[in-house]
């Protein structure tokens, strides 16, 4: 009883202060960041206004004859049939507006579809439930995951201010440069969308759309998947972040050294300790939306961790269904989301948490000669 008054009382409140609830609330579109973006607003409002200027005239016309001539002043109604002037005038009038209007809206279609030229070409991959972004200039890649953090999700916390729009990796580009996005999907269909950028393009599995950007103003932009695409498709953002070019260079020399040492990793002579250390971290950022943190799962989706025959079992097994997924289930293969490095970290950690205790340990050179062997 006490929770439904809470309610009742809040929206009430909303109600007597509305000016307050809604402050951020706009009944416009917003011009963006972008040059198509730009071409997006300013055809919105071309279009909007001859709207306006059609519904004044239409319904000025019809109000003044209803109260011009209405049959208290004594008029009678006029009675005539085909008239050809007129049937003419309603015709030309409405087709010449739809040329006036499709003149640009074709203009901003065909530059919205010119891939051409483009200076950075990405690649963005989408799986449930987060993106994956490949240079194709530069050959580095990387995941980008949600990073609100359980607490906030599951309101043990409050909630930040970008909450549900935040990630660990943005996408990073460079102001002032043609990108091209080759969008596809590994699993279902989602669809990337950045409002300022005026972006918003279908992954699909098997099949690659492409759309560009070229952004003219520094600054971090977000945006979601707006493809219904499983359980988790509303914690599936997207951080753009965009930068000058002599920082994005120094960037870009970053990661792909940052890519040399991961593969040079995978010769390391790894510790326990070191593979549960960097396990726990891959498990919270990929296995942890569906098993749950503490590895009790969520059946009969998504069994439990703890105690199970598979983490606790052959290990060959173990490897296969993480490198290989399970078809028919909601087990994804993450041989190609995850490095081996990453790949030996996990299993060693799911053998070895949550009271399992295997003393198991899995190392990336195994992981590598199993992939090897396939």
């Amino acid at each position: 009883m006490r929770v439904h008054a809470k309610r009742a009382g809040a929206l009430v409140g909303g109600l007597l202060f509305s000016a307050w609830s809604f402050a951020d609330w706009t009944m416009n579109m917003t011009p963006g960041v972008t040059g198509t973006s730009n071409s997006i607003f300013s055809l919105h409002m071309t279009i909007l206004w001859i709207c306006v200027v059609i519904g004044v005239v239409v319904f000025g016309v019809m109000f003044w004859s209803i109260f011009a001539h209405r049959k208290s002043q004594g008029y009678k109604p006029a009675n005539f049939h085909e008239n050809t002037v007129v049937e003419v005038l309603w015709t030309i009038i409405p087709l010449a507006i739809l040329v006036a209007m499709a003149i640009p809206a074709t203009a901003t279609l065909v530059d919205m579809y010119d891939t051409s030229e483009s200076e950075v070409d990405i690649k963005i991959t989408g799986y449930q439930w987060k993106w994956q972004y490949e240079y194709l200039d530069e050959e580095f890649g990387y995941f980008s995951n949600l990073a609100t953090p359980r607490d906030q999700i599951n309101n043990r916390q409050e909630k930040g201010e970008n909450y549900l729009l935040e990630v660990d990796n943005p996408l990073i580009v460079p102001v002032g440069k043609k990108v091209r996005l080759l969008l596809t999907a590994n699993d279902v269909i989602h669809s990337w969308w950045v409002p300022d950028f005026g972006v918003k393009k279908d992954a699909i599995p098997g099949f690659i759309n492409e759309a560009w950007t070229r952004v003219d103003k520094p600054g971090i932009y977000r945006g979601q998947c707006t493809e219904l695409c499983g359980k988790d498709h509303g914690f599936m953002p997207i951080v753009v972040k965009a930068v000058p070019e002599e920082e994005y260079n120094t960037w870009v020399a970053e990661q792909k050294a940052a890519a040399e040492k991961e593969r040079e990793l995978t010769q390391k002579d790894w510790t326990l300790a070191e593979l549960m250390e960097r396990g726990e971290k891959a498990y919270q950022t990929s296995c942890a939306a569906c098993h749950q943190p503490d590895g009790s799962g969520a059946p009969p989706a998504f069994p439990a961790l703890k105690g199970s025959p598979i983490a606790t079992g052959d290990i060959a097994a173990h490897m296969d269904i993480v490198v290989h997924g399970k078809s028919g289930t909601a087990m994804q293969a993450f041989g190609s989301q995850l490095s081996e490095v990453d790949l030996a970290a996990v299993i060693t950690f799911e053998r070895n948490a949550w009271g399992n205790n295997t003393g198991d340990m899995v190392t990336p050179k195994q992981i590598f000669d199993y992939k090897n062997q396939q």
